[in-house]
């Protein structure tokens, strides 16, 4: 499915409680989806997004998780996105720890980003992540997405120069606008070139979703995601309202 054609779906819901029910279901069920496709999946997870389903009929084998954007901290530190999905869900599911694909945190924010994405193109060539047939950038099967306030997604924010980023599959930063200042993040391109991609969406909000517009220089971040294949927004009441 081209990105000229996206494919786009919103769920909202009354309470947050039914939004992880249905958000949970989501996952689950493109879990079983490739695991009869290809016996792998791979996704991709992001600090202020829900966490995975705990279900006994997953096959958590045939589980691969990436970070959409890192901290540069010890994974110890309670700002290591790491630490926030293991205390939050790692420790309770039976996926591989060789699955598990956190950066190297002895690094600098430039070493970690240029060897997490080393580590990609290692697992594309092992056949493990596939790459896009568009864009030639690693095709994550999911890609599990959060928004902040100011409408950045992953560590990329508004009116920062990464935006214009085309060409690496992993970057850094060093002056993010919320602290801790040094991240690592995947780039659009790679964003983009995912099979699916679920945003969720908390609480009032003051932007649009940007349909049919192309990006400019004053998009938001948020407005910039549009995937190979589908988008599917979750959505509670307050953040649909403004939408």
């Amino acid at each position: 499915m081209a990105s000229s054609h996206q494919k786009m779906e919103k769920r909202v819901f009354d309470l947050e409680e039914d939004l992880a029910v249905s958000l949970a279901k989501y996952i689950a069920d493109l879990s079983h989806h490739f695991a009869n496709k290809k016996r792998l999946f791979t996704m991709v997870l992001s600090s202020n997004a829900s966490e995975p389903p705990y279900v006994d009929s997953i096959d958590w084998s045939i589980w691969h998780i990436f970070w959409l954007d890192e901290r540069v901290v010890p994974k110890t530190h309670v700002d290591s996105n790491y630490k926030l999905a293991y205390d939050g869900f790692l420790f309770k599911v039976p996926i591989l720890h060789g699955n598990v694909y956190a950066i190297d945190d002895t690094l600098s924010a430039e070493g970690a980003a240029e060897e997490y994405e080393a580590r990609l193109k290692h697992l594309v060539n092992n056949k493990v992540i596939d790459v896009s047939s568009e864009s030639g950038f690693s095709k994550f099967d999911l890609n599990l997405l959060g928004r902040g306030p100011d409408g950045h997604v992953a560590s990329l924010f508004p009116g920062h120069p990464l935006l214009k980023e085309n060409k690496k599959w992993v970057t850094f930063i060093k002056d993010a606008p919320k602290p801790p200042p040094e991240r690592i993040t995947l780039t659009f391109p790679v964003i983009n070139s995912s099979d699916y991609i679920a945003l969720v969406a908390h609480g009032a909000v003051s932007i649009a979703l940007g349909e049919g517009n192309p990006p400019t220089a004053e998009t938001l971040p948020v407005q910039r995601v549009a995937p190979e294949g589908l988008l599917t927004w979750f959505l509670d009441k307050d953040a649909a309202s403004k939408l």
